[in-house]
């Protein structure tokens, strides 16, 4: 199995009305951040917001990063605050064009597959398996796995050997062994006027129906190892944790209030990496997965004259 860490990097306003300018002291956490990921041999991958990769002192300390070939810088679009450019400014801050990509909100769908291909992307990491975004006007993830997939870009939620673009989704599962039974079952149970009775919660609670994300944010060390565990049994060959670069900094998202949350955050992390090692999970970069899934060419049809 392999692991793949794939990280929102972003500016600091992750949340309520939109600033007219944009800090990202944040990113200053990173290094230390780093030095987890150095003793375990991870090369994260940084998905860069615009506003980090046209913010001087953030680049620089990403770039530093890069240049020691310790992480692969991706890209992350946050739409509302990145210009309608035809440029990379990836390129210039960091030297290099980006392959991997994930939507900001994970606002995803077939035509910014189209864009990726256009632009020259070769992975994303948007989709969430299991989840739904439509509240926020954004898409359904519902019956997607976690499992990653080739896909073309003219229907990016449909596996196609021959594709020229692969999805890793982030690692959302459930601790039970049947992934789909527990998904359909969830949903049923999350409908209207079924829903008011928030059996949803319950099941959770009696551990009958427990989705899991892969994420440091919002799961424990404990939640975090049995849904690999449960992974790995199921046979998923990839795993990808994710999580954003604000909650490394106390009070810029609901998952790090204060300076112990930020201890507790990063420990969760440790926790997890002392797992994997131990569990023989090899970290690979994000990139790297087009390795695992070959590109299958179809074969020439021969016309008859």
């Amino acid at each position: 199995m392999k692991l793949v860490v794939t990280i929102d990097t972003e500016e600091d306003h992750w949340t309520g009305p939109r600033p007219p300018v944009y800090t990202c002291e944040n990113i200053e956490r990173i290094p230390a951040l780093q030095e987890v990921f150095d003793q375990f041999g991870v090369e994260p991958t940084y998905l860069t917001s615009y506003a980090v990769a046209v913010d001087e002192r953030a680049a620089s300390t990403l770039k530093a990063i890069s240049d020691a070939r310790k992480c692969e810088i991706g890209a992350h679009c946050h739409p509302w605050n990145t210009p309608p450019i035809a440029e990379a400014d990836t390129e210039a801050a960091f030297g290099l064009d980006p392959l991997s990509f994930r939507s900001g909100r994970f606002g995803y769908d077939t035509t910014v597959a189209r864009n990726l291909r256009r632009l020259g992307f070769e992975v994303d990491t948007s989709i969430t398996p299991y989840v739904q975004w439509m509240s926020f006007h954004g898409p359904d993830f519902r019956t997607m796995s976690p499992r990653p997939f080739r896909f073309s870009a003219d229907d990016a939620m449909r596996e196609c050997s021959s594709g020229d673009l692969v999805e890793v989704p982030v690692t959302i599962g459930f601790l039970q062994r049947d992934f789909e039974m527990s998904n359909r079952i969830r949903q049923a149970l999350a409908r209207w006027p079924i829903s008011k009775l928030r059996l949803v919660g319950i099941l959770y609670r009696l551990r009958l129906v427990n989705l899991a994300w892969l994420s440091p944010e919002v799961s424990d060390s404990r939640t975090m190892i049995a849904l690999a565990r449960r992974m790995m049994r199921n046979g998923h060959t990839i795993l990808n944790m994710t999580f954003h670069s604000p909650s490394l900094q106390a009070g810029l998202t609901p998952f790090t209030r204060s300076r112990d949350d930020e201890r507790r955050f990063i420990q969760r992390v440790r926790n997890f990496l002392v797992f994997a090692r131990g569990a023989g999970i090899e970290p690979m970069k994000l990139s790297d997965v087009r390795q695992l899934l070959p590109r299958q060419t179809l074969p020439q049809v021969q016309l008859s004259s």
